[in-house]
């Protein structure tokens, strides 16, 4: 609850400059958009509150955890969410919506990759690090990724409202957002525990909304959210049966 807290104080700053400065560093991205930096900022108070200047490193070492991932994490990171995007701009042809023709830009494609893995670090550290390493102490994959989800959701919401999205648009887009922290959070979970991983997923998610196809231009949130909605049951439903195989513990 004092994370949450933390969070939100320290994004309110970030959500009145907004307001104030009425630009978008990228289409649908308003200057609120910097305050990306405060669930990692609040972890890192909440961990120096506890552990002190040696915990707080050890916390940020997460960020380049990726020898904690397993060669099938790095496919799930990497390539699920391309394949969402891709499942989606083909039904939207199959129903007749006419999309306009991707062009390969490969040095504006790494620039926005690496700048959405920046931002997504510095979000996952504070979301997956922190919040999610707890939570699954005490909690099942599908109760965390809910309650993260949820969490991340409402502190969205007023950059979302500043890009003049609809209520409706944000609705669909709640649903997705909640159905992809629960996929995260099981990539987490089964995937080695790593924060890169977590990190990898978001940023793929974030970098295939702004290249969808061109700029986020015919991004569609309800389709969204049904696809992920069929992987999130898939993935849950496979690590359920895998979970029947697993040995107990002792």
């Amino acid at each position: 609850m004092q994370f949450l807290f933390l969070v939100f104080l320290l994004s309110a700053p970030f959500w009145a400059l907004g307001f104030w400065w009425d630009i978008e560093l990228l289409p649908g991205l308003p200057v609120s958009a910097f305050m990306v930096v405060c669930p990692t900022a609040a972890a890192a108070l909440m961990v120096l509150r506890e552990g002190g200047a040696t915990a707080v490193r050890r916390f940020l070492s997460q960020a380049v955890d990726l020898q904690r991932m397993p060669s099938w994490a790095w496919l799930v990171a990497l390539g699920l969410m391309p394949c969402v995007m891709l499942l989606c701009a083909w039904l939207q042809l199959s129903m007749g919506i006419e999309l306009p023709a991707f062009t390969a830009a490969w040095g504006r494609g790494l620039a926005l990759f690496l700048l959405f893995l920046a931002a997504a670090t510095l979000e996952e550290l504070g979301w997956t690090g922190y919040a999610t390493q707890r939570l699954l102490a005490r909690h099942s994959v599908l109760f965390t990724g809910l309650l993260v989800g949820l969490i991340s959701v409402v502190w969205h919401i007023v950059p979302l409202l500043q890009v003049d999205r609809s209520w409706g648009w944000i609705g669909w887009w709640a649903l997705g957002t909640l159905l992809r922290r629960i996929l995260i959070v099981l990539l987490y979970a089964r995937g080695g525990r790593s924060v890169f991983a977590a990190s990898l997923f978001h940023a793929m998610s974030n970098l295939g909304w702004m290249l969808y196809p061109a700029m986020g231009s015919h991004y569609d949130p309800m389709l969204m959210a049904i696809v992920l909605g069929a992987c999130a049951c898939l993935a849950l439903g496979v690590d359920a049966l895998a979970s029947r195989r697993r040995p107990l513990p002792g």
